[in-house]
């Protein structure tokens, strides 16, 4: 067994955000960019809201350069290079689907979707009949007044929950989205020919739980059991077992970080990146194309893997909870706080919204971890240079600062888009 690499904290933060493309800065572009990045996140988490843009589209600005609102659709949707699928809703690469197709099975034999089957048996004949007939179907295309109602999260609508049901099971794909609504087609009218058909059980296994570990960048796997994602892929000692099997074969490396409790697992072929990283240096492979994060800030999306689900305190020791499903008077900082990425360190949080009345971008609070960050003017123009960059991304023509300070801070900052 080869002998464990142990990095400090700072090795692992850095090796973390470059994997994901967030540091030293953005390396990608464009829609060629997007592409590349989405493969490098993983697992591109989507989510509904939009109260200044979407997380997985401030997923893609924070790591490519040029990136418009809603490119990923063009690649998952028109190039049907990506799919979207799951209940923890993520997009991955289309040539993966016959590993998913394994795990849509594994549903489909799950006791709760074998009592949806039964609970919604007719309703799922009838909306597998219709996806034939009519190629494509959403939700919206049945009058609740025609259907059987029903109280549950996934649909109101004995249709809505049986074309659910059909896209859990793999029958149908999602073909595109209306204002992020599912419209649905059978599979065989998405996804190529030649991947649809269903990965072993021991081939899918070891897939994702290799995905798994490059999602994280460094992986303790006693999480993996409990990725929605992935679902129970397999127990706790089951994992062990491979993981030992894996390091065995050289195919995962011991790392040691030192200070953090657990130990933890990266891909081997990542161990010359971390060799550099050790050394003082940074790869060659993730020079920035432009401005790097030290001179000029990212704004980390609320769902971003670096940072959610409790990784912002053992990478950053920064507490980061997305609140905007707490109620008013539970939160600590605001509806839709974000975290400020300066260099490789995460510095202060700034709650956004987009006023669309006014086309303004408003800063409601802002917090710094140091004081003395703000009186930095390094910080400040790297500030001032990721608020202008968020201002062209947002297409926003003004911002309101007023609840940033210091006020030699706020001073610095844009007013109007460029």
């Amino acid at each position: 067994m080869a002998d464990k690499i142990v990095i400090s904290p700072e090795v692992a933060r850095r090796f973390i955000l470059g994997k994901q493309g967030l540091w030293p800065g953005r390396r990608w572009q464009g829609k060629a960019g997007a592409d590349t990045a989405m493969r490098a996140i993983e697992h591109l988490q989507l989510d509904p809201l939009t109260v200044v843009a979407r997380s997985h589209d401030l997923t893609l600005h924070s790591r490519v350069a040029d990136y418009t609102p809603g490119l990923w659709e063009t690649l998952a949707y028109d190039e049907r290079r990506y799919f979207d699928w799951g209940g923890w809703l993520a997009v991955r690469p289309m040539d993966e689907l016959p590993y998913w197709r394994n795990l849509m099975r594994r549903q489909r034999d799950e006791p709760h979707w074998r009592q949806q089957a039964k609970l919604h048996g007719p309703a799922i004949i009838e909306m597998r009949q219709v996806l034939r007939e009519r190629g494509t179907v959403a939700n919206r295309d049945f009058e609740m007044k025609d259907r059987t109602r029903h109280d549950s999260y996934r649909g109101r609508k004995d249709s809505a929950l049986a074309l659910y049901y059909l896209w859990r099971t793999g029958e149908a794909m999602v073909h595109h989205r209306e204002r992020f609504e599912r419209v649905y087609a059978l599979a065989e009218a998405v996804a190529p020919a030649a991947l649809l058909y269903e990965a072993g059980d021991a081939e899918t296994e070891a897939f994702m739980m290799r995905k798994l570990v490059a999602f994280h960048g460094l992986d303790t796997l006693l999480a993996a059991t409990a990725m929605a994602s992935v679902g129970r892929l397999m127990s706790v000692p089951d994992t062990k077992r491979w993981s030992e099997a894996e390091l065995a074969a050289g195919r995962l490396a011991r790392v040691e970080v030192e200070s953090w409790k657990r130990p933890t697992v990266a891909l081997a072929e990542d161990a010359p990146l971390l060799a550099e990283l050790a050394a003082g240096r940074v790869p060659a492979a993730w020079a920035p194309l432009g401005s790097s994060t030290r001179e000029q800030v990212s704004f980390l999306a609320p769902l971003d893997i670096v940072s959610a689900r409790g990784r912002s305190k053992t990478l950053f020791d920064f507490e980061y909870v997305w609140e905007v499903y707490k109620p008013v008077h539970l939160r600590r900082f605001g509806y839709y706080a974000l975290p400020i990425l300066w260099g490789d360190r995460l510095v202060a949080r700034a709650d956004f919204k987009l006023d669309r009345t006014t086309n303004t971008l408003v800063i409601p609070g802002f917090w710094l971890e140091d004081k003395a960050t703000g009186r930095d003017p390094e910080f400040g123009q790297a500030l001032a240079r990721g608020l202008a960059d968020l201002l062209r991304f947002l297409g926003a023509d003004k911002l309101d600062a007023r609840a940033v300070l210091p006020v030699a801070l706020r001073k610095v900052l844009p007013k109007r888009r460029e």
